[in-house]
């Protein structure tokens, strides 16, 4: 991890958006158990980002919470720095301080509920920061289970699902297009000697001249995942390659859209809907999914072994004999489409790094309020090339960008917590109580009592999950308590931020900006404007 934060080309900022409930901190849970942090068996059981008592009670996010994954690809090795953030309305306020320290962003969307009022916040919130967003269509099995639908009436489902998304997203940039028509209207009426603009206005000029088509998702672009059932399309193109010889570039283009294949003559050709053919999408992935649920969910052992040997697998017996079909069907899904593979590579090729931050950004994160970049002086300006080069070497600017702060326990800071005990300690603390109790039954048996130990030191709180007997709980008890030190119960404040130049280390001499500092102001009082 150390060695990967010094690759900065390699390096992912990413958050993860969503309305409440559609499944955020269980995505979180699957990409977190891909590096053997949690069970496979426990993702989505355990929401590990939920880390507060409150969270788990209610089971929702409140408070933003970050952890760093290795991501290996062929020769590649990817650091992703993942934020998992609330989805509900009240916490909206954590979605932004997120979303200011990403470069990319996860929004998660239901298959079943479809675009819901939040996610359509998050998406415009990811527009106004000019991070760039990828797809997550989550909960595919409720179409299946919930819905019973069909897969063609599934893939019209999903269609629609991409469409409303997109149609955000194009209101998102002619907005923005017009924005800057109007600045620049603005600036040529305050300025008496530019050209004189266009007496007729006509609202589309500047839409046609912008290419925005990299800005809309769709899977033939690689920017949409299909989960909880369903890997990327990008594996369903490398197994149909082989099997039908038509090159995987070729089926990348066309699994997602209105083409159909022509067995007999191995080509792709456009789907006639009234000669009833089915999209590609539909005949190669969704009717495989859909034969896999149904043989596990009718219990056919033959065709469930049938599906299992063709694909390669090895289902364990507890899994095959379980009585609950979810649990045999993510065994099979876990293995045959994982879904953190999917992800985390969509991730690491259509999200940026920090070295392809964009200026536009540089200067909103440099001005605060209603500052401008150009108001401010030259020796500030100079720090946006350290911004654009996030370098990490000796001689780089130390910037560092507060993203919020908030307060913390005292007790729940690494210095205070309670060090777990190495195994010497565990074997030598079990030795000590076997000793005891030989002791113990000597006295009973008539014997001299052996004169009481004199090293008190390993005499502290037994082992998690050890249960103390007899005069342990006594000796336990007599053990002197530390004494709280004054200042221990206050609540520090802790910094959430992202480091964008240089090393921040201990000892080293940071100077604090507060929200409210000017530059300009500094420099006059000390003297030094020029």
């Amino acid at each position: 991890m150390i060695q990967l934060q010094k690759n900065t080309a390699n390096i992912r900022n990413i958050c993860v958006l969503a309305h409440v409930d559609h499944g955020k901190t269980t995505l979180a849970d699957c990409l977190i158990s891909s590096n053997g942090i949690i069970s496979s068996r426990l993702a989505g059981k355990l929401r590990y980002m939920d880390s507060r008592e409150d969270e788990q009670v209610r089971g929702i996010t409140m408070k933003s919470s970050a952890i760093s994954l290795h991501y290996a690809k062929g020769e590649e090795e990817y650091l992703i720095n993942l934020i998992d953030s609330p989805g509900h309305v009240d916490f909206s306020s954590e979605v932004s301080t997120a979303i200011r320290i990403c470069d990319g962003c996860i929004i998660v969307v239901d298959a079943v509920e479809g675009v819901c009022p939040q996610t359509q916040a998050v998406l415009r919130q990811a527009w106004l920061e000019n991070i760039r967003p990828v797809l997550v269509i989550n909960k595919i099995d409720r179409l299946i289970v919930e819905l019973k639908f069909t897969p063609q009436e599934a893939y019209s489902h999903l269609k629609n699902i991409l469409e409303q998304i997109n149609a955000l997203t194009g209101t998102l940039f002619t907005s923005k297009v017009l924005e800057e028509r109007a600045e620049r209207e603005t600036e040529s009426q305050v300025n008496p000697n530019s050209e004189q603009g266009e007496q007729v206005y006509d609202w589309s000029t500047g839409l046609e001249d912008t290419d925005d088509s990299h800005l809309y998702f769709s899977p033939d672009q690689g920017n949409v995942v299909f989960t909880s059932a369903i890997d990327g399309i990008e594996h369903f193109a490398k197994i149909y390659s082989q099997k039908t010889g038509i090159k995987k570039e070729v089926l990348l283009k066309t699994l997602w859209g209105d083409y159909y294949i022509n067995m007999k003559a191995k080509k792709i050709m456009k789907v006639d809907q009234a000669k009833g053919k089915k999209p590609l999408f539909v005949q190669l992935i969704l009717e495989n999914i859909w034969s896999l649920y149904d043989a596990v969910l009718k219990k056919d052992k033959e065709k469930i072994d049938k599906i299992v040997t063709s694909l390669g697998l090895k289902i364990g017996a507890r899994e095959a004999r379980h009585s609950d079909p979810k649990v045999q069907i993510n065994a099979i899904c876990s293995q045959w489409l994982p879904i953190s593979q999917a992800v985390l590579a969509m991730v690491c090729q259509k999200l940026p790094s920090p070295l392809d931050i964009t200026a536009e950004r540089v200067e909103k994160l440099m001005c605060a309020g209603s500052q401008t970049f150009d108001s401010l002086p030259p020796e500030t300006q100079a720090l946006k090339a350290a911004f654009m080069k996030c370098g990490s070497e000796d001689t780089a600017p130390v910037i560092i960008f507060v993203s919020k702060m908030f307060a913390v326990d005292a007790k729940a800071l690494p210095q205070n917590k309670q060090r777990p005990l190495t195994q010497e300690e565990i074997a030598e603390r079990h030795e000590h109580a076997r000793r005891r109790h030989a002791e113990k039954l000597a006295a009973a048996q008539g014997q001299a009592p052996l004169e009481p130990t004199q090293d008190r030191s390993d005499l502290e709180t037994s082992p998690q999950g050890e249960e103390l007997k007899g005069d342990e709980q006594e000796v336990e008890s007599e053990t002197p308590k530390p004494v709280p030190q004054e200042g221990n119960d206050r609540e520090p404040f802790i910094a959430f931020a992202r480091v964008f130049s240089g090393v921040a280390r201990r000892g080293k001499k940071i100077f604090v900006l507060g929200p409210k500092y000017s530059p300009l102001e500094f420099l006059q009082r000390k003297g030094t404007f020029r």
